[in-house]
């Protein structure tokens, strides 16, 4: 069975439809940074303190979510976007992925979501470029070019 777009053509999918496949999405950045980071791990060490810190701060990202979705139902003072945004960036950002779909919270507005996919791709540039040899490219391409 298909989604509505392709049962009617020149519908779109249903909000909840759209939803649901970016939650898996998201799920798969969890499972693909898994993979890679078992990868790397294996090759290089990686220290004890980078996985800590994914741990907590995910722990940390998804109890701030379940936090401003309740103060949202509640209509309390919210968390600042910037706050959310910044607990991703900083290593949250699996357990806010997580948090977002089974809470259903900061999944529609479209302004945050887009932010929080850059936080994420940051996140995962700063961790390749400290884990790999992409690093080490980077600044001998820099310096080449420099000098």
């Amino acid at each position: 069975m298909g989604s509505a777009s392709s049962r009617h053509p020149g519908t779109a999918a249903s909000p909840r439809s759209k939803r649901r496949r970016s939650g898996r999405a998201g799920y798969l950045v969890i499972a693909g940074f898994l993979v890679a980071y078992a990868v790397i791990g294996m090759s290089r060490p990686i220290p004890l303190w980078v996985a800590a810190l994914y741990s907590l701060a995910s722990i940390a990202s998804y109890i701030v979510y379940a936090v401003d979705k309740s103060a949202a139902r509640a209509n309390r003072r919210r968390v600042p976007e910037r706050s959310l945004l910044l607990l991703g960036l900083v290593c949250g950002w699996p357990g806010a992925i997580v948090a977002q779909q089974l809470l259903r919270h900061k999944t529609q507005k479209v302004s945050f979501r887009r932010a929080f996919w850059v936080s994420v791709v940051v996140n995962l540039a700063v961790f390749a470029a400290l884990t790999t040899p992409m690093l080490a490219v980077i600044v001998d391409g820099a310096v080449a070019a420099g000098g």
